[in-house]
């Protein structure tokens, strides 16, 4: 599990460390809501990538941020 999702979790009193299903859950729980926010962020602005430079979105950013893979 990313560090700071885990940092989140504990924010949230969730207790992690007991069962490995449960971290399982909540990472994929967790990787859900950063994919729809990243979807959200860009659709003011979609990928660049095909414009002959690369650059990354706010949403690639956020899913790079919480070590959300595609």
């Amino acid at each position: 599990m990313n560090q700071r999702i885990r940092e989140l979790a504990e924010q949230a009193n969730l207790t992690i460390a007991t069962s490995p299903l449960w971290e399982h859950k909540v990472q994929e729980f967790a990787q859900l809501i950063v994919k729809e926010c990243a979807e959200i962020a860009d659709v003011e602005r979609p990928s660049s990538l095909g414009c002959g430079y690369i650059t990354k979105t706010k949403g690639m950013l956020i899913k790079e941020h919480f070590g959300v893979k595609e």
